[in-house]
């Protein structure tokens, strides 16, 4: 059916036609990678695929989606241009939407105090670092943003990089090496299976939110190693759920093991006041060996930081490469994140608004019979629609309603898990909640 026009398709004849041609073009990607992998005697010629960026195996798969999405009429919900701050709505192309598509959980982003401490930051010092910290020396808010940070967790100190994801795979591609062993919850994030790689480390993966199959592979395999590390987030990125801290706080003190906490969106999420897993669980900051997080969801700006034990946080500022060779943070996202910090703190009613939005949202799809999967109804709530051409039709379905929210494909979730993933804000009011629930509802049901 290649060239004929498909618009008057029903949404579910190309359902199936995108998982046709998808299945299709994946045989021969596999075809070609057995070709590629011959012994090099048997080749005749050098691929293209070996000197040339268009025939990469993954920009071919690239490729395929996009043209069948074409053929198909099924626009990109990808890219969108957004005209002003992004929170519980944003405008785009001139209209406003409702939105579920920015990590703005408590709404500080664009708040008039964190706008005003990063004007502050920026008459002052510029809108640069200008060299890594090693050379240009510190500014003040990366200071005063790391000494809250580590008040936060009870904990020794804090360094800050200039990238969440750099920050897990600098850290533990710095710390660990190939005589350790490390094991994470098979659903983390792709920035900690990067630093695992970059490290050399054995990785392990154990099934999700398992504490007892940790427990397992550590009796078995603890003493074949040096350093272990186990590492699992606050909140899961895609599904909304947490794990049962405790439990591998235990495992890793009766283990010898190093514990991280990857707190990327669960700071400003759980607890009473927004402090995260650790204030949800009440346990003693020191009981993790690393917490880490991001700055550009509840704190408004951009960047990660470590937070932990003195010898920790030293020996990164000293010499982990992603902050010793990286230009230090920008004094002006330093200082909006600062702001936001404390904000955060002050006012923990936007803390309690989230976490009711997200339940409210939570109980809404439920009682319209949406897969939400594992979501304790958080901060990130999905919607499992299974197949990606469901996914990315729901999501243009919901857009031309008036409601913004991105699908989420494979590779980011496995095959046949697709879904549209929800972030709530504090800022959410009911009625748009139950709105976009009725219209999602309807849109799944079409």
């Amino acid at each position: 059916m290649t060239g004929r026009n498909l618009f008057g398709l029903s949404d579910k004849m190309k359902e199936q036609l995108a998982s046709q041609m998808l299945e299709k073009h994946r045989k021969k990607l596999q075809r070609d990678a057995e070709q590629l992998e011959k012994p090099r005697e048997s080749r005749d010629v050098i691929p293209e695929a070996f000197y040339r960026f268009d025939k990469m195996p993954g920009y071919q798969e690239i490729r395929v989606i996009e043209e069948g999405g074409r053929q198909l009429g099924i626009e990109s919900p990808f890219f969108k241009t957004h005209e002003q701050v992004a929170g519980a709505t944003t405008w785009i192309g001139g209209q406003e939407y409702i939105n579920f598509s920015s990590y703005n959980y408590l709404d500080l982003c664009g708040h008039p105090e964190v706008n005003q401490a990063a004007e502050q930051a920026l008459h002052r010092y510029g809108t640069s670092a200008s060299a890594s910290r090693m050379v240009s020396g510190e500014r003040a808010p990366q200071q005063a943003l790391e000494s809250s940070l580590a008040a936060l967790y009870e904990v020794d100190d804090c360094v800050a990089f200039v990238s969440g994801h750099a920050t897990n795979v600098t850290t533990i591609g710095y710390l660990f090496g190939k005589r350790d062993l490390i094991l994470h919850d098979v659903l983390v994030h792709n920035s900690i299976l990067q630093g695992i790689q970059l490290s050399g480390a054995q990785r392990m993966p154990f099934a999700h939110n398992d504490w007892q199959a940790l427990d397992a592979l550590l009796k078995q395999h603890r003493r074949d190693f040096e350093r272990v590390l186990i590492v699992v987030e606050g909140i899961y990125s895609m599904d909304g759920d947490y794990p049962d801290l405790p439990r591998f706080i235990e495992i890793k003190q009766r283990h010898k093991a190093f514990l991280m906490v990857d707190e990327a969106h669960s700071l400003g999420i759980m607890g009473k006041t927004g402090r995260g897993i650790r204030e949800h669980f009440k346990i003693d900051g020191r009981d993790v060996d690393i917490w880490m997080g991001t700055l550009s969801k509840t704190l408004a700006g951009c960047g990660g930081y470590i937070a932990g034990e003195r010898a920790l946080v030293h020996h990164l500022r000293i010499s982990a490469p992603g902050f010793l060779y990286s230009v230090g943070m920008s004094p002006v996202l330093a200082a909006a994140s600062h702001a936001a910090l404390s904000l955060m703190l002050r006012e923990p009613e936007r803390v309690q608004q989230l976490q009711t939005n997200g339940q409210h949202f939570l109980a809404l799809c439920r009682a319209h019979n949406i897969n939400t999967g594992y979501s304790a109804g958080l901060a990130v709530i999905p919607a499992i629609l299974g197949s990606s051409a469901k996914a990315g039709l729901a999501a243009n379905r919901l857009f031309d309603r008036g409601i913004n929210v991105q699908p989420i494909f494979y590779p980011a979730v496995e095959e046949g898990m697709a879904r549209l993933r929800f972030f709530m804000s504090s800022a959410h009011t009911e009625l748009q909640l139950q709105q976009t629930v009725q219209a999602l509802a309807e849109v799944i049901a079409h």
